[in-house]
């Protein structure tokens, strides 16, 4: 048997951005039918610094693949050796034989599940209406972020914050090609917030929370992106206090990111929170029930959004004859 290696490019080439939200949407149906096992994170991290790599690791009962994604993260100096300062690959199993059957880049399936995973949230939480977006960090994935959601949404207004002015300016010059709306930079989170339907946050999450409750307006979609580990957040925890909370995975969420934050501060318990994506989307609870409640969807990255994804582009990449190969058992 051989295994099939996929680099960067020929990955980027297998992506459709529409086949990609719809695989993760039927990823978190999977786990909540109880057709997903998914162990705990694995962080490993240089004492003293933000190098270092997380592991996430899952088996779909219902596709038939166990997947390990490594990710790693926070090496500023790999610029300088013609290397991104973080790096993703994904290791594509079979579940019934073992045998590995793919090794591929994730770079594109770690930014598009995610951005997927933004949309599904907007898709079933936020109000059918809603149609101006605040994009707080104006980065790659705030990028990818705003390519998901408006095809679930109609956008009207797009509010821009980032770090500088020159990523702002870059943002808007780069997605307004793209997206045909009216976009807005914004030199506060403040001014981005109050302005918007649908906030959502993508940025490293290294600097302390920096979207205030008060500026949450009712009715809003929040979609917390960027805080994905115990030490990053973007949120202040007493939002948590006045919104539906929805999870990708409560065990997960309670770990890392906002929720473990909100949780860690006292402003809720673990039963406060409301629901799982995957429920709402198999209609076990309801999603938003008026115009004016507050929905917040924290995620953190599951394995089943990685494996689902890997699987339907192992399966184009056989169909169009793409990649190297190689026998590790020969």
């Amino acid at each position: 048997m051989e295994t099939l290696l996929l680099n960067k490019s020929e990955v980027g080439s297998l992506i459709d951005l529409d086949k990609v939200q719809e695989a993760v949407e039927n990823g978190y149906r999977s786990f909540n039918s109880g057709l997903v096992v998914q162990p705990d994170f694995m962080h490993i991290v240089k004492p003293g610094t933000h190098s270092g790599f997380d592991f996430k690791g899952g088996l779909d009962l219902g596709g038939g693949y166990i997947t390990i994604k490594a990710s790693s993260g926070g090496y500023p100096e790999n610029p300088k050796l013609g290397l991104p300062t973080g790096m993703n690959t994904v290791f594509l199993f079979d579940a019934d034989t073992s045998y590995l059957k793919c090794i591929m880049d994730g770079t594109w399936i770690t930014g598009c599940r995610t951005a997927a995973a933004g949309a599904v949230s907007v898709k079933y939480l936020a109000r059918k209406d809603a149609s101006k977006y605040a994009v707080i960090g104006a980065g790659n994935q705030g990028r990818r972020q705003l390519r998901a959601i408006s095809r679930v949404r109609r956008l009207t207004d797009i509010y821009v914050w980032g770090y500088s002015d020159e990523e702002i300016n870059s943002y808007i010059s780069d997605m307004s090609q793209e997206i045909e709306a009216e976009f807005h930079p914004c030199k506060t989170v403040e001014e981005a917030v109050t302005n918007a339907d649908i906030v959502v946050t993508t940025t490293i999450g290294r600097r302390g929370p920096i979207v205030k409750k008060e500026w949450i307006k009712p009715g809003t979609h929040i979609a917390a992106i960027g805080a994905d580990m115990p030490d990053k957040q973007e949120l202040c925890t007493d939002i948590f206090s006045v919104a539906k909370v929805v999870d990708d995975s409560i065990d997960a969420a309670s770990k890392n990111g906002e929720t473990h934050h909100a949780l860690e501060d006292g402003v809720i318990k673990k039963e406060d929170i409301y629901a799982e994506i995957g429920e709402i989307i198999l209609g076990k609870k309801p999603g938003r029930v008026n115009d004016e409640e507050i929905t917040l969807f924290d995620t953190v990255g599951m394995a089943i959004q990685d494996n689902v994804m890997a699987a339907e582009l192992y399966r184009n990449a056989l169909e169009k004859g793409l990649g190297s190969k190689i026998d590790f058992l020969a």
